[in-house]
């Protein structure tokens, strides 16, 4: 039985990603990178260190990487925190969750300044059991840092959990530390795309999945460990 589910919160939880594309494109921009929005969206849900040699050439890299990484970081919290917003039925899913004795957990790309304020965001400071934050990992997704270290923090193996993910990087690096994935779509990324990636499931969002929430993977026999 499914006792933790692992829960991305970018895109997933709390409406984010073109944000941070926006963002990305603005740090990109003042060093001579132009990058269309929807290319770097489809980068959002890696950490910074994943996305940025992805358009950074490795001979620029060494001399932009950090001041980049640090000024996409403060225009992020000036100008685009603010807009964030929480996903429907976030805090009614976690509160199911508990219901069902299934531990709500974080495990996020983001920074834990970040996380901190993305859970007053959603009103779920007082539902989340553990957290785990790109402070916490070696690498971000799609390595397993963020979800391994979760797992140690939650003292559960991967069979007993499940994590909850919008990008195929959430998939990935769930499945490579033993995790099955479940879908959200919010992030930009279609069924289909989660699905190849790994996903078992894959929902609307986190509102579509409450509503199906007693045939879905998280409590349904055939996936039960």
């Amino acid at each position: 039985m499914v006792e933790a589910l692992l829960c991305d919160i970018d895109g997933t939880l709390v409406e984010s990603n073109w944000l941070h594309a926006e963002a990305w494109q603005v740090a990109l921009g003042a060093v001579g990178i132009h990058v269309e929005l929807e290319e770097l969206r489809r980068q959002i849900g890696k950490g910074g260190d994943e996305l940025i040699p992805v358009f950074v050439p490795w001979w620029k890299r060494t001399h932009v990487e950090e001041p980049m990484k640090e000024f996409r970081k403060y225009i992020f919290q000036q100008d685009f925190m603010p807009r964030v917003k929480p996903l429907p039925k976030v805090r009614d899913f976690l509160l199911r969750l508990k219901e069902a004795k299934i531990r709500p957990a974080l495990a996020s790309s983001a920074n834990k300044e970040d996380l901190a304020t993305y859970k007053r965001i959603a009103r779920i400071e007082d539902l989340v059991e553990e957290e785990t934050s790109a402070d916490d990992a070696e690498k971000s997704k799609p390595h397993p840092d963020i979800f391994s270290a979760a797992l140690q923090r939650l003292k559960l193996t991967p069979s007993k959990c499940m994590a909850l993910g919008d990008t195929p990087y959430d998939a990935e690096a769930a499945g490579l530390a033993g995790l099955r994935t479940i879908g959200v779509t919010t992030g930009g990324w279609s069924r289909e795309e989660l699905l190849e990636a790994g996903c078992v499931e894959a929902y609307e969002s986190v509102a579509d999945l409450l509503a199906q929430f007693d045939t879905s993977a998280l409590v349904k026999d055939g996936l039960q460990v």
